[in-house]
């Protein structure tokens, strides 16, 4: 007996029904895919279909195409971070060259600056040193007790002008008025009326030795003071015994009178060309 298939309902349909995935599986397939098994296993299952359009639509290229994105978006994070790491340590290693250039030219600039003290204070020690010496020179040296004069007696001259009967110092020319020098450096022991010497200074040399300077017409020191060789201590003139404007001037061991020295070999022997 034969049968005849019935036409209509219970015809079977020549397209498989769509299964519906869980996104639990969409989640594999796009692992797999990006492993690489997924072109193995995609091919015979699309294969198999009878859709006329060769495969069926199972969300793999939808799932494919959403890793692709998400990679590329992770890529362009990772590049984006890293890029911004490599910046921030290149700012940071610019920071640190910045510091230890700092800290050197700060270091220079410090050892430039003690040079220059030290070499200031050099300069200065001796400028300083420089200066005591010419001072110690000065106060060392002797000068004549008039600038620009000369002998009008000398020493040991003969004459009853003097109650010893010889001159017990030299005169040098002098008008009244002429500034009176300390031949050196010493102490002023008289300042005063000196008898027969009218007004006279006597000075203690720093050398131990004592020179006077007599008939002057004024006097400029007083007792206890300190001198210096060329400082003013009087004006010469024509006071006590005397024929005229001169000034006396004596060399002597003491203060007393009696004690005279050579006063022109005593000039001489600290230098001074009379």
């Amino acid at each position: 007996m034969a049968f005849t298939r019935t036409a209509g309902k219970h015809r079977r349909p020549t397209r498989a029904p769509r299964t519906t995935r869980s996104n639990a599986n969409i989640a594999g397939i796009a692992t797999l895919a990006a492993s690489g098994v997924v072109a193995g296993f995609a091919a015979p299952a699309l294969a198999a279909t009878d859709d006329p359009r060769g495969f069926e639509d199972t969300g793999l290229r939808q799932a494919v195409a959403m890793d692709d994105q998400l990679a590329g978006q992770v890529e362009a994070q990772a590049e984006s971070q890293q890029s911004a790491a490599e910046e921030a340590a290149a700012k940071a290693q610019a920071e640190a060259q910045a510091r230890k250039d700092a800290a050197r030219q700060a270091a220079e600039t410090k050892r430039k600056a003690e040079a220059a003290a030290k070499k200031a204070k050099q300069e200065r020690e001796a400028k300083e040193r420089a200066a005591r010496e010419a001072e110690r020179k000065r106060l060392n040296t002797f000068v004549s007790p008039i600038t620009g004069s000369y002998l009008s007696t000398g020493y040991q001259a003969s004459s009853g002008l003097w109650s010893s009967g010889s001159h017990t110092g030299v005169d040098f020319h002098a008008s009244s008025g002429t500034s009176v020098h300390s031949v050196g450096s010493g102490t002023v022991v008289e300042a005063g009326w000196g008898g027969a010497y009218g007004n006279n200074i006597v000075i203690k040399m720093n050398d131990g030795t004592y020179t006077q300077y007599g008939h002057l017409s004024s006097i400029g020191v007083s007792v206890g003071q300190t001198v210096t060789p060329g400082q003013q201590i009087g004006l010469s003139g024509a006071t006590g015994n005397v024929t005229g404007p001169h000034l006396h001037f004596e060399a002597r061991t003491s203060p007393d009178y009696g004690s005279d020295i050579d006063p022109v070999a005593y000039l001489r022997s600290h230098g001074v060309n009379i």
